[in-house]
């Protein structure tokens, strides 16, 4: 179907000849002053750009331009105008029209705007339906669960999304505490805003300053420009700061600043920054205990934590692996082409008895390892990693912990068995990451 476009010009030469020419390739229509052109976008509802004239009796293109977008804001709309009249054209692009075009009309020229316009419009409109369904994606149904824990934890999402309040997210690793981020951001005010995450552990404390503030040119060797730092990329939205207990103490000085005075200062430069940004952090460490030891600022740890939510670990909200298994199965048999319709009850009971260490990031990983393996529409025993399959009374809360590492360690030589070696893969099947996996494998003694 082609385009339409809506001329407007009280020349009747101008707009008929336009519309002649514009014709192969849109549909057309014409009007020969504004209140008329009102009346012809209100019959036809597929017009997708109004081509007007700047200068008209009765109303001017702008008052033209301000009651359509008002009706409706998707309309794009191009002014004609003569160089006499350029500034208000340029007043017209402030008020939201798309671009002007002087007369006489460059007929090239017209085509490429008009083109640009729509292709513009289509991007808009395809742009604002992703943030619809990333908004979807991360609503509070997000946080999968029935359990009184998750039930609270969505209770207290859905109080704080609403708010500006600073968030500081705590659970073990593979909790799932940047999906909580995710929720908060995608269900606040700021939700058509950005949403940056910064791990502060995986940056040197140089690089991360700059990485967040951003820095002047020639502020230190390689600086060859200026660069914005996430707090910049961040304005009008969230800044998600995970691993936040692994902060050096100087960039805790400037995160204490902002959250104070909404401030701060590229590096290498003078002149202050002011952006609206929200801030959500998250830990897997103790940050009381941190603060104790002089690690971590105490009134910068106040300053985080306004409103604290704690992702509980698995292994204490056992009565929701059931809807997770049931979640991650239907995630993954879509991905690897598979028709798996839930699982027997002797895969449930396995899985159920596991202490899951990783969290839910572990169990989503042996699902989808599980899935992969499986034969049938129903995942059983034997298409679980053998690290699962081990006798369940070795898993007996009461043994002494010297057991429960027999066991990990026990889990890990058994992945990496499954892996032939591959250090990368044995970590992807636990759960956990290859640097964790190392300091295990040192730990415990494993060559």
């Amino acid at each position: 179907m082609k385009p339409s476009i809506l001329i407007v010009d009280d020349d009747r030469a101008v707009r008929e000849n336009l519309a002649k020419y514009l014709s192969p390739d849109y549909v057309t229509y014409i009007a020969s002053n504004g209140h008329d052109a009102i009346r012809k976008i209100q019959e036809n509802s597929d017009i997708e750009v109004i081509l007007s004239d700047l200068k008209m009796p009765e109303m001017d293109g702008i008052e033209l331009l301000e009651k359509v977008k008002l009706s409706n804001k998707d309309i794009v709309t191009i002014f004609i105008t003569g160089f006499s009249t350029i500034e208000s054209a340029v007043d017209a692009m402030r008020k939201g029209a798309y671009d002007y075009l002087t007369k006489p009309i460059d007929l090239n020229k017209l085509e490429i705007t008009i083109k640009n316009a729509i292709e513009n419009k289509k991007l808009r409109s395809e742009n604002i339906m992703l943030k619809q369904q990333i908004r979807e994606k991360f609503d509070a149904t997000t946080l999968v669960g029935s359990s009184g824990k998750i039930t609270k934890i969505m209770e207290l999402i859905k109080r704080v999304a609403s708010t500006k309040a600073t968030v500081l997210i705590l659970g073990e690793s593979g909790t799932g505490k940047e999906l909580v981020a995710n929720i908060i951001h995608y269900n606040s005010m700021a939700a058509n805003g950005p949403f940056i995450k910064v791990n502060c552990s995986a940056l040197a404390e140089g690089v991360l300053e700059s990485e967040l503030f951003g820095h002047e040119k020639g502020a230190f060797t390689g600086a060859l420009y200026m660069k914005k730092g996430r707090f910049e990329l961040a304005d009008g939205g969230t800044l998600f700061l995970d691993e936040i207990g692994d902060l050096p103490p100087s960039i805790q000085v400037k995160l204490l600043r902002f959250l104070q005075e909404a401030e701060f200062e590229r590096v290498g430069g003078t002149k202050t920054m002011k952006v609206d940004v929200r801030i959500i952090s998250a830990t897997n460490k103790d940050l009381e205990q941190l603060v104790r030891e002089e690690k971590f600022r105490e009134d910068l740890f106040y300053r985080l934590k306004v409103v604290t939510i704690e992702v509980p670990p698995l292994r204490e909200r056992k009565d929701d692996i059931p809807l997770l298994v049931e979640h991650s199965l239907k995630k993954f048999s879509e991905i690897h082409n598979k028709n798996l319709r839930g699982t027997t009850p002797e895969a449930m009971n396995v899985i159920r008895s596991y202490n899951w260490p990783g969290n839910i990031r572990e169990l989503m990983n042996c699902i989808e390892s599980s899935v992969v393996m499986s034969i049938g529409d129903k995942l059983d025993v034997d298409s679980l990693p053998p690290f699962l399959t081990i006798r369940q009374d070795e898993y007996d809360r009461g043994k002494p912990a010297a057991n429960l590492f027999e066991i990990e360690k026990k889990a890990i030589l058994e992945a990496l068995k499954e892996t032939d070696g591959n250090k990368s893969e044995a970590a992807r099947l636990l759960g956990i990451g290859l640097r964790t996996l190392y300091r295990k494998l040192e730990q415990y003694g494993v060559k």
